[in-house]
């Protein structure tokens, strides 16, 4: 009788998944060190094609309609003399949740909030408040 083998590389086992789903907590992560780094579309990359970010101005569907709002806060967070505080980070399931404080050359950000759900890796809803006090 004959037995056959099959010899597997060990390899295979130790590798981590290539196709491996980012948590919520990385997501964000990557999400706040995108736009600290004034990547916009880092800060894109994040969103489901189907995203919804509800702001003050109503809703904003996919990453297209999303794009002006963060090209218009990086540039005012980019202005020197900008700071970014975060507050509180909680993350629970697929749920994150940020409160923070902020100043840039234009606003005082005194109390500002942002909502998430992450599913798949990717941002698929968001919700922004925030109390801003112009400068001028």
């Amino acid at each position: 009788m004959r037995t056959s083998r099959t010899i597997i590389n060990e390899q295979t086992f130790n590798r981590e998944p290539q196709n491996k789903v980012m948590s919520t907590s990385e997501v964000l992560d990557r999400h706040l060190q995108s736009f600290a780094e004034r990547d916009v579309d880092g800060v894109l990359a994040d969103y489901s094609s189907d995203a919804v970010l509800f702001a003050p101005g109503g809703p904003l569907k996919g990453p297209e309609a999303i794009k002006p709002l963060f090209e218009s806060l990086i540039s005012e967070f980019a202005k020197p003399g900008s700071s970014f505080t975060l507050q509180l980070r909680s993350i629970e399931g697929d749920h994150a949740y940020i409160l923070w404080t902020a100043e840039t050359a234009d606003n005082w950000y005194e109390f500002a909030t942002d909502t998430f759900v992450v599913r798949n890796g990717k941002i698929v809803a968001q919700s922004f408040a925030a109390k801003i006090k112009p400068k001028n």
